[in-house]
């Protein structure tokens, strides 16, 4: 990395915690406008949730709220470290000394890069480390309880059996749920299996089951007969959240969807969140292909609406982007199409745009 690469890298870091102060300071104050009043309404028997309570609740929703524009942030990083240096005058002295626009912008494809790498990851971990903790603040916000009571949820296993929850727990210790009924598939064999309470053994990792009844389906002339622990269904609390969580279908992490899908194949919202999730961060690239090139039509004056052309290549993306993914998730579209065509429509616009600048 050169003297050049280190100059512009600077420049883009800059520009990035700018725009990252702007944007995620703009939807925090959209997301308090909207939802505000009613987090801070007084329940029916004269409590209120504390700031601390609030500041917590938001400080949890920052790495969700960032993925959701984290591509943008790269875009508008990008166009402001390329209208600075057009502002200075430093592009054309750059290409004087025989060094070409692309060269140039090599640290900031870099960055883009990285970020999309970053963004996949940080995905991972926000979900595993802070979405269970996040839903348990936004449920004290609006319930006004500190313990979660979650209702029905209906959990698919591999071979094709399913659990059902009535009413889950959440925050027990150890975690428990009431009104317990399965189906489960042994073989040629399938049982249905019901108890009206079941707690989590965290020491041998089995689902108890408190008043388990186990029945053989079609079989009447066999009695119930009494079961004390979950068998042939690889059960696990977390995997009850999982599915709760696909009701947002953007709050799962990747490994999540791979699990959902293992259990679901024929699913389509799940195979098209598969791709989706493995094409949304290359945005942060895609963006800087087709929102950089149209700042160097001109080299003096008109920065401001480039920068506006720019950010409407980025409308276009989003929309793009938003069509073609609920298609997807509704069936209407090929899992794969849904997920990779804003990327290669958009893409191939951007490479076509970034080859033609002048340099």
């Amino acid at each position: 990395m050169g003297r050049m690469d280190r100059y512009v890298l600077a420049h883009f870091v800059g520009s990035y915690a700018t725009a990252l102060f702007l944007l995620l300071g703009l939807f925090l104050i959209m997301d308090m406008a909207s939802n505000l009043d009613d987090y801070l309404d007084v329940a029916p028997d004269g409590t209120a949730p504390g700031t601390g309570l609030l500041v917590r609740f938001y400080l949890l929703k920052l790495p969700f709220l960032f993925l959701e524009v984290a591509p943008f942030i790269t875009l508008l990083a990008g166009m402001f470290t390329v209208n600075r240096l057009l502002k200075k005058n430093e592009v054309t002295p750059v290409l004087s000394a025989g060094v070409s626009v692309h060269r140039l912008l090599v640290p900031v494809f870099f960055c883009g890069f990285v970020l999309a790498a970053g963004m996949f990851f940080l995905r991972e971990v926000a979900v595993s480390k802070l979405g269970d903790k996040r839903d348990a603040v936004l449920y004290q916000l609006e319930e006004r309880k500190q313990e979660r009571v979650l209702g029905r949820v209906a959990i698919h296993d591999l071979s094709g059996s399913t659990v059902f929850l009535e009413r889950e727990f959440r925050d027990a210790d150890p975690w428990r749920a009431e009104n317990f009924s399965a189906l489960v598939h042994q073989g040629d064999t399938s049982v249905h299996i019901f108890a009206p309470e079941v707690f989590w053994d965290r020491v041998e990792g089995v689902l108890r089951l408190i008043g388990g009844m186990r029945t053989v389906v079609g079989d009447e002339s066999k009695e119930a007969t009494p079961i004390d622990r979950l068998v042939g269904f690889d059960f696990t609390p977390e995997l009850a959240m999982t599915y709760r969580r696909a009701a947002v279908p953007l709050d799962l992490s990747f490994s999540e969807v791979q699990d959902l899908m293992r259990r679901e194949p024929e699913d389509s919202a799940f195979n098209t969140l598969w791709h989706y999730l493995l094409t949304f961060p290359l945005a942060n690239v895609v963006l800087l292909l087709v929102g950089l090139p149209v700042l160097f039509q001109y080299e003096r004056g008109k920065g401001t609406e480039r920068m506006a052309l720019g950010g409407l290549f980025c409308i276009f993306y989003f929309a793009l982007d938003f069509v073609f993914r609920n298609l997807g998730l509704d069936g209407g579209l090929s899992p794969i199409l849904a997920g990779w065509l804003p990327i290669l429509i958009v893409g191939s616009l951007g490479v076509a745009l970034t080859d033609s600048i002048r340099t």
